[in-house]
């Protein structure tokens, strides 16, 4: 009666009390659970009457009536779990089963009695985060076959031990190593993965699809360990922290409590947040672009980052200003995102030239000029900012632009002294605004964290390229400490 799917899925049932089979369709599983002896009782649920009654006959079939209770029900909402070992979610989207798993009250049911047997359908990688999410950990993973489909069955209970997934490992999961038919199902992820890979590449979106390169070769080998200072070495190679103000504090600010890393947290700035997510996640490094550590510190408090940093045994690599003025660095990844948007004419020229190949910003032509409006939009787009602010259109046309990332309003005069019509930077202070409009020049003014949280995905592809099986992850919590009303 049961296909290989869900023969699995009742191995993997306890049956060490009542099984909840949500979304029953005909109520095979339910049938053999109770046939087999395996469950004295199933309470068996679907959202719709018309599978419900399918569910009906068969229950009639089999005359196990007093054994398997029907219930009409979206998700867990109609099902009393008091008694319930198991929870059963099969044959659904992951998303689905995450937004069930999602939607119930944990206080009202003894959670770390019940095991959840769950089989989706697609996306599982969301299904594995969202369990995490609500503190719990999967305990198994396996790979049913059926003819030419794979389907992935995974087990999970509540941990008292909570922590997050990163990406790679909610695409990863959870396989035993020796198993077939999970590493069948892996290289073909891994095949899905290099597919979205090159269609990235044709699109001109590198960074993205080293990202996935990356990806499918962790799923195939697993995430792997490098040791950190080589990883501080490869950085050193391509920003080198020499290059930096005098005034910075660029370096490997906070040591980790290990030689090695196998995950790394990139981050714009390491605040309270940021340290407890990269604790969550198991992540043994953090790379900022704002140093942690930056003016005399008289005492270091419970709140502060970097008592955090220590008391979890993370490092932490900040890269400041030797970053920005690299040629990859911020200005360079704005450059190139600007010269996707815009149609450029000629070669980009440096706007402050700082020698060894280095600059500090750029400066570009346009082949036909652009309001400062549309600009604005096109600022919008690249650093993903909710608003731009600019000077009233003294200038409704430009065409020579230069741009900073960070606090580059103190930058305006060498932007008159070079003719250019608009400067692009963050952090403008008040008396520059009406400096810029008593000289003309449209100033756009995108923020400093959004002109500068772009370069991560940069430094993740960089990364990436030289470190495949690194677990490297941009922090959720690298975002904009204000929030605008």
């Amino acid at each position: 009666m049961l296909d290989n799917r869900l023969k699995k899925i009742a191995e993997l049932v306890s049956g060490e009390g009542i099984a909840a089979d949500v979304g029953t369709d005909h109520a095979y599983l339910a049938a053999e659970l109770i046939n087999s002896g395996k469950c004295s009782r199933v309470i068996a649920s679907d959202v719709k009457e018309g599978p419900l009654e399918a569910a009906r006959n068969t229950v009639e079939r089999y005359g196990i009536q007093d054994k398997v209770e029907l219930v009409l029900s979206d998700g867990l909402d109609n099902i009393d779990l008091s008694g319930v070992s198991d929870v059963i979610i099969a044959g659904m989207g992951g998303e689905t089963i995450a937004a069930i798993i999602d939607d119930v009250k944990i206080d009202s049911i003894d959670k770390m009695n019940i095991r959840w047997v769950l089989q989706p359908m697609t996306k599982p990688e969301i299904l594995r985060r969202k369990l995490y999410e609500n503190n719990m950990e999967i305990t198994g993973e396996y790979v049913a076959e059926e003819g030419d489909k794979l389907y992935v069955i995974m087990t999970a209970e509540y941990s008292p031990f909570p922590r997050r997934l990163t990406e790679a490992e909610s695409i990863c999961g959870f396989f035993d190593d020796e198993d077939e038919t999970a590493n069948k199902y892996r290289k073909r992820e891994a095949e899905r993965l290099e597919k979205v890979a090159d269609s990235l590449e044709k699109a001109g979106r590198a960074p993205e699809a080293e990202h996935y390169r990356s990806l499918a070769q962790k799923v195939i080998n697993g995430i792997g360990v490098e040791n950190v200072c080589d990883v501080i070495d490869h950085l050193n190679e391509l920003y080198p922290f020499a290059a930096q103000e005098k005034w910075d504090n660029s370096g490997y600010l906070v040591e980790s409590s290990d030689q090695e890393c196998s995950k790394v947290l990139l981050s714009l700035d390491i605040s309270y947040d940021v340290v407890n997510e990269a604790d969550c996640k198991g992540a043994e490094l953090i790379i900022s672009h704002h140093p942690v550590i930056f003016e005399p510190r008289k005492r270091i408090g419970r709140t502060d980052p970097v008592y955090r940093l220590i008391e979890s045994g993370i490092g932490a690599v900040c890269m400041h200003t030797n970053l920005d003025i690299a040629a990859g660095g911020t200005n360079g990844v704005i450059l190139r995102k600007l010269s996707e948007k815009l149609d450029v004419k000629g070669i980009p020229v440096p706007f402050e030239e700082l020698g060894g190949g280095n600059c500090l910003g750029w400066i570009i032509n346009l082949k036909e000029p652009v309001t400062v409006k549309e600009l604005a939009e096109t600022c919008k787009s690249i650093f993903g900012c909710q608003y731009v602010r600019t000077t009233r259109e003294i200038n409704p046309l430009v065409s020579k632009i230069a741009f900073c990332s960070g606090s580059g309003g103190s930058m305006l005069d060498l932007a008159a002294e070079k003719e250019c019509d608009a400067l692009i930077t963050g952090d403008v202070k008040h008396d520059v605004w009406i400096d810029a409009n008593n000289r003309g020049i449209a100033l756009l003014d995108c923020g400093h964290f959004h002109t500068e949280n772009i370069v991560l995905w940069e430094l993740r592809r960089a990364l990436e390229e030289k470190f495949p099986q690194l677990d490297i992850e941009i922090a959720e919590r690298s975002v904009d400490p204000c929030q605008y009303v």
